[in-house]
């Protein structure tokens, strides 16, 4: 397979550039003056994310809306219980990974998730969608899986003076996934090669730098897209 579009390169290194983090010490984790209900109702809960998309989307966007030292408490959390479930880690762990786009914090989320397990690891490719606005602005759809059955959605609005619009659906249930032919506003979607769509949007976020407008977020946590293609 031949490599990306130079821009892609450029666009990885913007996507992955560090977000501050809160460097606030965490208070030391344990039971003492927890209410055991609590602990049972959010061990509940949790066990909830391996079947459950809305469970996951909930813990998705939850999550997305903590402060940086809120998020390291719940990854504190999550590792102090993550023993007495019955779920797989990656259940408990990806829902963070879909909306986490700080270095540190996405490896850290990677390493709890260790070796993933073949039977919840996804099946799917990772493809794309396009369609074009009565305005000429380019829509693209990626949906990449996670785990299960569960994907995540990435919609974009694009031209040649860059990003116009994003929306991420971070938790998405496989078989509501969109499809070639539905429509999204205006524009009906066809089914289009990954890698031109990824070359697009990588010359797009290139152009929004250029003029020093923020990446979005929803961006950010695609970054591993514009990683250059192994040319074996």
């Amino acid at each position: 397979m031949s490599a990306r579009h130079w821009g892609a390169a450029e666009a990885m290194n913007l996507l992955q550039a560090n977000v501050s983090v809160d460097a606030t010490p965490l208070p030391v984790l344990g039971t003492r003056d927890i209410d055991p209900r609590m602990v049972e109702a959010w061990c509940a809960w949790l066990d909830k994310l391996a079947t459950d998309a809305e469970a996951a989307l909930a813990a998705a966007i939850a999550y997305r809306e903590l402060e940086p030292a809120d998020r390291d408490r719940w990854l504190s959390a999550l590792a102090h219980d993550a023993e007495r479930l019955s779920v797989p880690r990656i259940a408990l762990y990806a829902p963070l990974l879909s909306v986490e786009s700080e270095g540190k914090r996405r490896q850290r989320i990677i390493d709890a998730i260790g070796p993933v397990d073949p039977s919840t690891a996804p099946t799917r490719p990772t493809r794309a969608l396009r369609g074009v606005q009565r305005d000429r602005v380019r829509v693209a759809t990626i949906v990449a899986p996670l785990y299960l059955d569960f994907v995540q959605v990435l919609a974009c609005g694009y031209d040649s003076s860059g990003i116009r619009w994003v929306k991420h659906d971070p938790i998405v249930d496989a078989s509501k996934a969109p499809r070639a032919g539905d429509a999204l506003g205006d524009v009906v979607l066809e089914n289009a090669d990954l890698d031109p769509v990824v070359d697009e949007l990588a010359l797009a976020i290139v152009q929004d730098a250029r003029e020093r407008r923020e990446v979005p977020e929803a961006l950010r946590v695609f970054a591993d897209l514009f990683a250059p293609a192994s040319s074996a």
